[in-house]
């Protein structure tokens, strides 16, 4: 099979999966302590900076455990 297939097909089942446990994550994902929230009488603004860093923390190791088990 074609490696760009290969990714796809991960790639499709990943984001299933996370379509799934939406209704869970969702609950938890953007209100997590250190989440800036600047709600003004004209302004509302959000900036997900812990969120953003958990991500990127779970996605490196999710990364990393599949480069570890491939070889």
């Amino acid at each position: 099979m074609h490696p760009v297939t290969k990714a796809l097909l991960w790639i499709g089942g990943a984001l299933i999966v996370i379509g799934l446990l939406w209704p869970v994550i969702g609950r938890f994902v953007g209100r997590l302590p250190g989440d800036i929230v600047v709600d003004k009488p004209n302004v509302k603004a959000y900036f997900p900076i812990v969120t953003c860093l958990v991500i990127s923390v779970v996605g490196s190791l999710i990364l990393f455990l599949i480069q570890h088990f491939r070889k």
